[in-house]
Formats: structure tokens, C-alpha cells, sequence
């Protein structure tokens, strides 16, 4: 049996829409990507959204937009994808990196605290694998000390926090990657209620251009852009924003397959001293983007573990990597001591979740896990 860590979740709609697209023949960004904007922010019960190449694109277009220049300082978890801390330096700021909690695995609000100098400007929590931040307690410390905050929900989708949808709390920016909720191949977006962050994050991604070239189309005079700003070209298009159009029209119902197999997971795992199921707070949705288990005294090491099941079929990742122990991180900051998110980098492991799995697929992944842990 082979069994990916995930899988997209198609159908002919998504087949249907790109190829519509296609026979309308626009094909760049255009007026499917206006209405995955709308639908997207709409969900997210945010006034404004701006779709872009990547979540990357989207943080690196968002950290400018709302102001971030050379000098300042932006503190962020290092337990993240390394795109989170490579937005900061995009934007000419410095990532300043603080400790995650050992059970949430997000970034520890009274840790935050003890990060903050002159010259810190934003605080950048990640909602990981889906499960929100402590979003009161860090707003309240930005509130304090007259600091912007942007979410990195590359995960988070459909998240709640508090019966409140993240993406209506703070700027915040999605990722539509294949492994993500929903997935336009690559894409990301940013959804803001932040009027100027709005249109100046248009203006970024698209080189710079003060008009867009639907602006031009639906316009009945001859309009000429202007280039105010050195700008990017972040743009997404309408092929993918017609397949993100589809995909959010499924985006519930993954959700609760998601959530369906994680339970699962979580009684199966349940009987596993060795094994540290999932955290998740009453006050908070959380989307499962990625199973993560955590090995306690387990009888054989993460890495062997995960090899031991790569044998059998079974593809799993690590948990989340280190980004303060990266080659390029240590080479330009030096070394940073951050002992409980390091232990989690070096204990954690992604077991498949898609939802398509199979009770037999996932009986399969279990069974071969507890062999493998004696």
C-alpha cells in the first residue's frame, strides 16, 4: 500500500472551470481573480482581499504594505516553514525569533514580551498546521507597545479563533499551496480590512502598475498606468483563480473530513504512551493542514521512525523545522538558543491526512507505526 502525506481534493468541477477559462481567453489576472478575491475575504469576514503568486508573495507584499522598511525588527516563531522568516528579510527588516509553546506549538505571547527593543515594529504570529495563535494576548502586547501585527495563516483557513474566522481579526495572509486546504497549484493571498494596506498591496503586486489590466478592459476612456512604486510580479491568474473559486466551494466539507480522520487518529494513537496526540484548546477550530504527533521516550527516534514507515509505503515528514538552525539563519544571526522549539523540531512527525484517506489507509499507517515502535 502506498500512502501520500496529502492529496488535492478534485473533481471535474476544477477541470470545468480551468478550461473555461481557457476558452474565454483571458488567462492572467483578470475577473476570475476579482471574484476568488471577494469570495475568499468573504469567507474570512474580511473587507478586502489581493491574491498573489504565494503565501511568500503575500507576506513579502503585506510586511511593505503596512510599513515595514530597513532596520526594523519582526518577531516571529522560529518552529515555522522557513518562508515565514524569509518574507522579514525580503522586506528588509530583521526576524527576531521567540519561543513556541510546547503543547500548541505557536508562538508563546510571554516570550513575545521579552523579544520587543526599539526597533521592533510588527509581531508575525503562525497559526501552525492550522491551529490559531492566542490572538487576544498577542494584540493586547502589540496594543501596548504601538506594534502592527500580521497573521501567517498559510494554514489556517477556515480556522476559528474564539468564534471568530481568522482573517477577521488582523491583516492576515493564506496560502494556496497543493498541501494547504484548498490549493490553486501555488497561490496565496492577502485579506485585510485595512483600506490603504488594500490598495497599496495592489499596487505592489502587479509591478508597481496604478491600473490593473481589468481596470483598463472595463474602462471606456483610454487609461494610462503609472509607476509610483518599485513593485512585483506577484500576480495570480485566472486559470488558478477559477480552480480556487471550485475549491472553496468544498472547502466546509474537507474541513470536516479533516477533522473526522484526526479524531480518528487520535483514538487510535490514544492507547501510545510514547505518542503526544495533537493539542487543541475549546476556544478554537482547528483545521488539521497536518496531522502532528509528537514522540515521548519512544523506543526508536523520529528519523528512524519515519524511515521505518517510508519502507512500508507510508510517507510522512518532519514536523516542522527549526528556522534559527538553517544553515543560511546560523550563518547570518548566529546561533539562537531555543530549547523547547528545537525539542519539538527534532520529535515531531506528519502522518498522512487527506480527504480521500481510507479508514483501511489510515488502520494501515497506525498499525505500521506501533510496530515500528515496539
Amino acid at each position: 500500500m502506498k500512502i501520500p502525506i496529502t492529496k488535492p481534493f478534485f473533481d471535474q468541477s476544477e477541470q470545468k472551470a480551468c478550461f473555461e477559462s481557457i476558452k474565454n481567453r483571458w488567462v492572467s489576472q483578470g475577473p476570475k481573480v476579482e471574484q476568488f478575491e471577494k469570495e475568499v475575504s468573504g469567507y474570512a469576514g474580511a473587507k478586502y482581499g489581493i491574491a498573489t503568486t504565494s503565501c511568500t508573495t503575500s507576506l513579502h507584499v503585506a510586511l511593505l504594505a503596512m510599513g515595514i522598511k530597513p532596520g526594523d525588527e519582526v518577531i516571529v516563531p522560529s518552529y515555522s516553514f522557513i518562508a515565514t522568516a524569509n518574507s522579514v528579510l525580503y522586506a528588509g527588516a530583521k526576524p527576531v525569533f521567540a519561543e513556541i509553546n510546547e503543547k500548541s506549538y505557536n508562538i508563546e505571547p510571554e516570550k513575545v514580551e521579552e523579544k520587543i527593543t526599539e526597533k521592533t515594529r510588527m509581531i508575525l504570529p503562525v497559526h501552525q498546521v492550522g491551529l490559531p495563535a492566542e490572538m487576544d494576548k498577542i494584540n493586547d502586547i502589540a496594543g501596548k507597545n504601538n506594534l502592527l501585527v500580521l497573521e501567517d495563516a498559510a494554514c489556517a483557513i477556515g480556522s476559528e479563533y474564539k468564534g471568530r474566522k481568522i482573517g477577521s481579526i488582523n491583516t492576515t495572509c493564506f496560502s494556496f499551496h497543493p498541501r494547504k486546504l484548498i490549493t490553486t497549484g501555488e497561490g496565496g493571498m492577502i485579506v485585510t480590512d485595512d483600506k490603504e494596506v488594500e490598495e497599496l498591496s495592489r499596487i505592489l503586486r502587479s509591478h508597481g502598475a496604478s491600473v490593473s489590466d481589468l481596470q483598463r478592459h472595463k474602462s471606456d476612456k483610454v487609461i494610462f498606468e503609472e509607476y509610483p512604486y518599485l513593485g512585483y510580479n506577484y500576480r495570480m491568474t485566472d486559470i488558478q483563480a477559477s480552480i480556487g473559486i471550485e475549491q472553496l466551494k468544498k472547502l466546509d466539507l474537507i474541513l470536516k473530513k479533516r477533522k473526522e480522520l484526526a479524531v480518528r487518529y487520535d483514538d487510535l494513537l490514544g492507547s501510545l504512551s510514547s505518542v503526544v496526540t495533537p493539542f487543541v484548546p475549546d476556544s478554537c477550530r482547528h483545521t488539521f493542514q497536518s496531522y502532528i504527533a509528537r514522540l515521548d521516550n519512544a523506543s526508536v527516534s523520529r528519523d528512524k521512525l519515519m524511515q521505518k514507515l517510508l519502507e512500508k509505503g507510508i510517507a510522512t515528514r518532519r514536523g516542522i523545522m527549526a528556522i534559527h538552525k538553517e544553515p543560511y539563519y546560523v550563518k547570518r544571526f548566529g546561533k539562537i538558543s531555543l530549547p523547547v522549539t528545537e525539542e519539538a523540531a527534532d520529535s515531531t512527525i506528519v502522518l498522512p491526512l487527506f480527504p480521500e484517506m481510507t479508514e483501511e489507509q489510515q488502520d494501515y499507517v497506525v498499525s505500521n507505526l506501533k510496530e515500528a515502535l515496539g
